[in-house]
């Protein structure tokens, strides 16, 4: 197929392959690699061909699954026992961890055919699916176009290898990726400053008093009265004159 075909078969087997069908998306590109590196094909173009059909296939099926697959999964429920609260869960769950799921899932046979369909099941944002389909469409991309383009005649045993430890190579990338994003999410809470706490609210200031003194008349503030009250000096103390009556001379 692909030396009547060439780039037209890469296309479309990759784009198909991205919303279901199960079509030799992944041995078309291997395949395709090989006769880039015999000088029958260009190498970047099988890239750029294999990269568009990727993205553009798994959105394809990321439609699917956001305007009709919830309605399907629900309908047919009851026989797989997922109730609807069940299907919550997995969805919230896709949310928080669904960007590290797209970009395994294109490496894995059965999840990289659905993996568009249970992205737009699940409610995962679009320009989120976006950025990690591409990510990982890249990577997938990139790494078996250049296998067969430097392997060559060699790829059928590299390619066997690869399908006798798939799972834990695969296994062994997730854990360093889920490594790598609880550093930074300690790092990151390490670094967050303390948030703000409200000030306790102390005594009231008491404003000075403007009204009348035990002696009778107003106080200003700064009026030598207002010190003289506060030392506990009286109006006789300060007032010789009111000892006696008004007006009676002391004797001589």
């Amino acid at each position: 197929m692909l030396a009547h075909y060439g780039y037209l078969a890469v296309f479309g087997l990759v784009f198909v392959e991205g919303f279901g069908p199960p079509v030799p998306g992944q041995s078309i590109l291997i395949v395709a690699g090989v006769y880039a590196g015999a000088g029958q094909l260009n190498i970047v173009v099988v890239g750029v061909i294999g990269f568009l059909a990727a993205t553009g296939g798994d959105n394809v099926g990321f439609v699917i699954g956001h305007f009709g697959g919830r309605k399907l999964v629900l309908r047919l429920g009851r026989r797989l026992f997922l109730t609807e609260e069940r299907l919550a869960k997995a969805e919230k769950f896709f949310d928080r961890r669904g960007g590290l799921v797209v970009v395994i899932a294109r490496f894995i046979d059965g999840l990289r055919q659905a993996n568009g369909i249970v992205a737009g099941l699940a409610g995962m944002s679009w320009w989120r699916f976006l950025a990690f389909n591409a990510l990982g469409a890249a990577l997938w991309v990139g790494v078996w176009t250049s296998a067969g383009y430097f392997a060559g005649d060699h790829i059928e045993v590299i390619y066997g290898q690869f399908q006798r430890y798939e799972w834990w190579v695969l296994a062994a990338l997730a854990v360093l990726v889920a490594l790598l994003v609880a550093r930074w999410i300690v790092r990151r809470r390490r670094v967050r400053p303390a948030e703000p706490t409200e000030p306790t609210e102390g005594p009231k200031p008491v404003k000075p008093t403007t009204g009348s003194a035990d002696g009778g008349h107003p106080v200003q503030p700064g009026d030598p009265q207002q010190h003289l009250d506060g030392l506990g000096v009286g109006d006789e103390e300060r007032s010789p004159h009111r000892s006696g009556e008004v007006g009676q001379r002391p004797d001589r």
